[in-house]
């Protein structure tokens, strides 16, 4: 194994008895042949479980949603890209030339899902219980700066509670444009409320961010009127 590998496997708190599955772990599909698309599918799975057992142990008196909420804040992109950084992930990845080009090593969904790929790497190479002690070394301060009191609902969550303590219907989301390359697509998204005959657009990287951006847009016009 090169040094930098690891470099990272001792950040991970891990090393692996078969190299070639962390290899693999951080081939992106550009590369093409053996990539990490499937360890993700499997990483994800392994990382979502571990996390809402975690969160169910630690805040014993939390509803379903409130749970749901915590869970989503720990194993979505942003965080998952936040902790790749960390480790230093970005110059272990082993790209394609576009994907080179275009910044790929730095680019959030990447990041994430080479995250999500270790991990499942570390699971075919060892057992469960190995990788939920990688997994909750990984995320220690995380968990541990959880507040079940700060912890936000998402606008769409928001604009839905205040629609309904309305007696209003739910609003309806659109995707009207979609711009950009596949690997960088911009996304605008509509939503409506058609009894109170109000839209408002958004946009984001993503359709979800999309629809949270005009959630958020619907709220503040219905807080402002």
């Amino acid at each position: 194994m090169t040094p930098p590998l690891s470099t990272l496997c001792r950040a991970l708190g891990y090393e692996f008895h078969n190299p070639a599955l962390l290899q693999q772990a951080l081939t992106h599909r550009s590369v093409g042949g053996k990539n990490n698309e499937r360890f993700e599918f499997l990483g994800d799975a392994i990382l979502g479980f571990v996390i809402a057992d975690a969160l169910f142990e630690q805040f014993e008196r939390a509803s379903e949603g409130q749970l749901s909420r915590l869970r989503s804040s720990l194993v979505k992109r942003e965080t998952l890209a936040k902790i790749a950084r960390g480790l230093k992930l970005g110059d272990h990845l082993r790209l394609g030339p576009g994907e080179l080009r275009s910044g790929g090593q730095t680019r959030d969904s990447i990041l994430a899902d080479a995250v999500e790929a270790i991990l499942a790497a570390i699971y075919l190479d060892s057992d469960y219980s190995t990788t939920r002690r990688v997994i909750l070394q990984i995320f220690e301060s995380l968990l541990a700066g959880l507040d079940l009191n700060a912890q936000q609902k998402d606008p769409k969550t928001r604009l839905q509670e205040h629609l309904q303590a309305r007696k209003i219907g739910l609003p309806s989301y659109q995707v009207i444009d979609i711009t950009g390359d596949q690997h960088a697509q911009t996304f605008t998204v509509k939503c409506r409320s058609e009894a109170l005959e109000q839209e408002s657009d958004g946009s984001g990287s993503s359709r979800r961010r999309a629809e949270q951006a005009a959630a958020a847009a619907m709220l503040q016009r219905l807080e402002d009127e």
